[in-house]
């Protein structure tokens, strides 16, 4: 029977990324596709969960207003959502998928939602990197 780290593995080189970093004891990937906007998309194993997060932005000086558009972004996202680091000092995409039936379909679904997200919402984000 295939491990979750493998099955993983496999869906990521059938999706055609890039696998910058495999750690097969801490259970992590981390993958590029910088077409599509995916630079060090962390993807962990942490059963039952699959975890993914990508850093997205650090936050210059926050904003009552910066927060409210993220948190109303967050509304549009199809999978995944912004969220803040333990610090409060960084903008960071983290998406979360149960592993017992998880699909090359779910993962790239996933991994769709972040790359539209970029696309679409990528000059925005800009903008609050620099204010």
């Amino acid at each position: 029977m295939e491990n979750n780290f493998d099955k993983i593995k496999n869906y990521i080189m059938e999706l055609g990324f890039d696998i910058s970093v495999e750690n097969k004891d801490d259970q992590v990937f981390v993958i590029q596709d910088e077409n599509l906007g995916i630079k060090n998309l962390v993807i962990g194993c942490a059963d039952p969960i699959l975890i993914m997060e990508q850093f997205i932005l650090d936050v210059q000086h926050s904003s009552k207003e910066m927060f409210q558009e993220l948190l109303q972004k967050n509304r549009d996202i199809v999978h995944g959502a912004f969220v803040l680091d333990e610090t409060g000092g960084k903008v960071i995409f983290r998406d979360t998928l149960q592993l017992e039936n998880l699909d090359k379909n779910e993962l790239e679904g996933s991994i769709n939602s972040l790359t539209l997200l970029l696309s679409e919402y990528g000059g925005r984000l800009i903008e609050f990197s620099k204010n």
